[in-house]
């Protein structure tokens, strides 16, 4: 039975990963109106000053953020350069909120420039400094966030390129890669910030792992791995069973709960990210926030069967 269960919550979720990429979809889901109710609980606003309000209501609860401004797969110069200011008119604000002990800013290389054919790494790595000296000067930090597989080698070269001058920057890496039990090696040094998630983009078996069972078993040896080295481990994770795991790993390995955090997504268990931040961890909160948010939705309701539910619910509702 839980072998059914599990092939067809894989079936569902690569149909929704493929929705992710339909323009005909998109409008079509754009169109209906009570989406917007549904995206108010994934997506914190579509503007900087929302980004501020949400983060300055989330640190209230004892909770970190990471912000993301949405947006991807950009093939145009301008729009590249577009989002590298909102991410820097958006660290000034926080700066002048008060919030940057709490807040820091993620960033995706593919919305900086990294597709644009010929210098795309080149125009990405430019945008991305920029916005990683406003970080410093409002005394915060970056993390870049990581995409589908294909760029897994650019974006791991650029995050090199800006620990050169921000030692800080975080990296991300998903754990449903076959690749990334090496990558966590080679990254769980001193200093190193990292984040492990399970990977939401679809990717083929040659690359990835396809099963629930497999993407969790990967997801511990990497937390293992990067528990026992001596950087700062990040577990973006929702699974109730990922979180003892990490809790039992880190207590192995002596870390103590101010040397690694749990990472939650804007909207998904908001209870236990308060649970787990009164208990004394380190519990930071991914908002997202802009006018993208179709392809981040997508990934979302892909992820867990409940995000479907919920989604499909609010369009149907007739109040």
């Amino acid at each position: 039975m839980t072998t059914t269960t599990g092939k067809a919550s894989a079936v569902l979720r690569q149909a929704i990963l493929k929705t992710a990429g339909s323009h005909r979809a998109r409008r079509a889901i754009e169109a209906t109106p009570l989406t917007r109710s549904v995206v108010d609980r994934f997506v914190a606003g579509e503007d900087v000053r929302s980004a501020v309000t949400a983060s300055d209501r989330i640190s209230g609860t004892g909770c970190l953020v990471t912000l993301d401004y949405l947006g991807e797969d950009t093939t145009d110069r301008a729009r590249a350069e577009h989002v590298a200011s909102q991410y820097v008119r958006l660290l000034d604000a926080l700066a002048a909120a008060g919030l940057t002990s709490a807040a820091e800013v993620s960033i995706k290389l593919s919305a900086l420039g990294q597709a644009l054919p010929a210098d795309g790494a080149a125009v990405a790595l430019d945008n991305a400094q920029a916005i990683c000296s406003a970080a410093a000067r409002a005394g915060t930090t970056v993390t870049v966030d990581m995409e589908d597989h294909t760029t897994t080698d650019s974006t791991l070269g650029i995050v090199a390129r800006l620990r050169e001058d921000f030692p800080q920057t975080g990296a991300v890496i998903q754990a449903y890669l076959r690749r990334s039990e090496a990558d966590c090696r080679d990254l769980a040094h001193a200093g190193s910030r990292v984040r492990l998630c399970k990977g939401a983009y679809r990717e083929p078996a040659s690359v990835a792992y396809q099963s629930r069972a497999e993407v969790t078993d990967a997801y511990v040896r990497c937390a293992e791995i990067l528990m026992e080295g001596e950087g700062y481990p990040m577990l973006a994770t929702h699974d109730p069973d990922l979180i003892v795991a990490g809790r039992r790993i880190a207590a192995d390995s002596v870390r103590p709960a101010d040397a690694f955090e749990f990472q939650m997504l804007y909207g998904i268990r908001p209870g236990e990210q308060r649970r787990l931040a009164a208990e004394g961890h380190r519990v930071r909160v991914y908002v997202p926030f802009g006018e993208e948010w179709y392809g981040y939705l997508m990934r979302r309701l892909a992820e867990r069967p409940a995000n479907l539910v919920f989604f499909l619910r609010a369009l149907t509702s007739r109040n």
